[in-house]
């Protein structure tokens, strides 16, 4: 399947979860990219202890656009 999955926020628990949705996409073997946009930009800068973005983000093997 091949799926893109959209980021316009800088709420770090979407952001995490939403690179979690994507980590299992790429695992089952489909197509994933993700595209940051808007305040999704700021990805690098949201993550806390509990919603750790930038460790889902280098798991993360599919096609990443910011």
């Amino acid at each position: 399947m091949n799926m893109l999955i959209i980021i316009s926020t800088s709420d770090g628990e979407t952001i995490y979860n939403a690179m979690r949705l994507a980590n299992v996409g790429v695992k089952k073997g489909d197509h994933i990219s993700v595209f940051m946009l808007g305040k999704g930009v700021l990805f690098s800068q949201v993550g806390t202890e509990e919603f750790d973005v930038m460790e889902q983000v280098n798991q993360f093997e599919g096609d990443f656009y910011v």
